[in-house]
């Protein structure tokens, strides 16, 4: 009888723990992501509903594409995919990176963001409650901005097809006081600024990936900048051009603008706002940090003469409070960066790349 009785026991506590795990899994406890969540069918509609619904929706009906209605005015219209390794990192994940890049693309071309599309490849295996932490930060961060987000799309592959998650936003703004952004308007005697320190996001992954601790974390500068571009505008102040550095950094994107604008900018080293902790990471890898990726930073080309009243306005907000005059518009081509001995060095496009999936 014992040898019975052992069995029975045995089995009896095999179907408790069967019982238990099931009713964690119904409960969404340790219920993770399957390839059925991608066909279309009721796995879909319950991801859909469970995770992405419940921080994006807003009680509209699911139809095949949204239906918006705006004010008269021009509108912009933007688009970008976002793939950071690790999807969690300080200072940010790729949710609140997704929602803030997009964002961000649109506020530097003068458009208020109104409407926001995430589509997911969502890799087979991954936990249900990861989406969801990422999919309340998209929601959080949009709502903080006053964006709608109103249209998605959810595929799954299969296990290592693509690291656990990519995402991809477009976004629609409308043109806000007429702003126009132009080359053009790019002369000589304009002012470089930028809203704050460098290099901050790509520096945070870099530590997490090399695991490096500092005195001081360096945490990504990744947020909505919206609310920062309304009040410049509305400040008075004459903005020739916006310009958000993310790959490929300061020096490349001031490439692009000297290029298409047929000028030379001209930077000062003693005055680029870079922390300690940025520069100890670049010199331990071999970085330049004016090729590190920012995704809280604008560069704003300003009017000489509203220099004052920029200034006065950019230091008004959080986002602006370690802005920095970095440089100048003159005559000729190309980037140059004035050393702290008072030489001259020529700063080119970022070639291949320092660090990898940063964005």
């Amino acid at each position: 009888m014992k040898p019975h009785c052992s069995v029975n026991n045995k089995l009896t506590k095999l179907l408790d723990l069967i019982s238990i795990y099931y009713k964690l899994i119904t409960m969404g406890t340790l219920r993770k992501v399957t390839l059925a969540d991608g066909a279309g069918g009721r796995g879909t509609e319950r991801l859909v509903k469970e995770v992405f619904l419940r921080y994006f929706g807003e009680g509209d009906p699911l139809l095949d594409s949204a239906l918006l209605t705006v004010k008269e005015g021009s509108l912009a219209f933007t688009t970008d995919s976002f793939v950071v390794k690790p999807l969690f990192f300080p200072g940010g994940d790729i949710g609140s990176l997704s929602v803030s890049g997009t964002i961000n693309d649109l506020a530097v071309v003068g458009a208020e963001p109104l409407f926001l599309s995430a589509g997911f490849v969502i890799e087979e295996g991954m936990e249900v409650e990861l989406l969801e932490r990422i999919a309340e930060s998209m929601g959080r961060t949009a709502k903080e901005s006053g964006v709608h987000i109103v249209a998605g799309d959810t595929k799954v592959v299969e296990r290592g097809s693509c690291d656990g998650l990519f995402i991809n936003t477009s976004g629609i703004g409308r043109i806000y006081r007429g702003f126009r952004e132009d080359y053009s308007r790019i002369k000589p005697g304009d002012i470089v600024y930028i809203n704050g320190p460098i290099g901050d996001h790509e520096a945070a992954l870099l530590a997490v990936r090399g695991n490096l601790s500092f005195s001081n974390q360096v945490s990504s500068d990744c947020t909505p900048l919206w609310s920062l571009v309304r009040h410049l505008l509305d400040s008075g102040a004459d903005i020739h051009f916006m310009r958000d550095p993310t790959r490929g950094g300061v020096a490349t994107v001031l490439n692009e603008i000297a290029d298409a604008a047929g000028v030379m900018i001209t930077l000062d080293e003693k005055m680029l706002p870079i922390r300690d902790e940025v520069l100890g990471a670049c010199e331990i890898f071999g970085f330049d940090p004016l090729y590190l990726a920012n995704e809280g930073k604008i560069i704003f080309i300003v009017e000489r003469e509203d220099r004052t009243i920029f200034e006065e306005s950019l230091s008004s907000l959080p986002e602006g409070e370690g802005f920095a005059m970095i440089g100048e518009v003159g005559e000729g081509r190309g980037v140059y960066l004035r050393t702290r001995l008072g030489g001259m060095r020529r700063l080119l496009m970022l070639e291949g790349m320092q660090l990898p999936r940063i964005c």
